[in-house]
């Protein structure tokens, strides 16, 4: 029998790790010392799985936030030589975002970054609990296969 409030202590537990998370990797890029923040990561990491340069309004949508957040950001990391505006070449009122080289050097840097958080988070774990861990974060993430038997309420 479960405890009443298992699922309330499961969301918290969640929520520590999403943060104990983002405070390691932060450590991380602090510490490769690649004057990005979390926030420009994610929006670097996003704009490199477009096959071409997006829209300010596309980056806002993937990322869901408002389209003065990615302003801000792109901001940032145009100053910073990490990616550049261009002007759309079917509609010159557009403006598109795209990587620089420099930009995707600073994402190797980001992507070993990960690693070595990631490497440091699941330390503590057998490769068996890291499996098992994958798949409940696959159900989690994606919701439950189609005729798994789950409650999907």
């Amino acid at each position: 029998m479960t405890a009443p409030d298992s699922d309330g202590l499961l969301a918290e537990q969640l929520l520590r790790l999403t943060r104990r998370v983002h405070r390691i990797q932060k450590r991380h890029l602090e510490h490769r010392d690649l004057g990005i923040t979390p926030a420009q990561s994610r929006l670097l990491r996003t704009l490199a799985h477009y096959g071409s340069p997006p829209r300010m309004a596309d980056l806002a949508e993937r990322l869901e936030v408002v389209p003065r957040a990615v302003t801000t950001l792109v901001d940032g990391l145009e100053a910073a030589g990490k990616v550049r505006r261009v002007p759309d070449p079917a509609n010159r009122r557009v403006i598109r975002i795209e990587l620089t080289p420099n930009g995707r050097t600073a994402l190797g840097e980001l992507h070993g970054a990960r690693r070595s958080a990631a490497k440091e988070i699941l330390a503590p774990l057998t490769d068996e609990q890291r499996a098992v861990l994958g798949g409940l974060l696959d159900t989690l993430v994606d919701g439950p296969r189609p005729g798994s038997g789950r409650r999907t309420e």
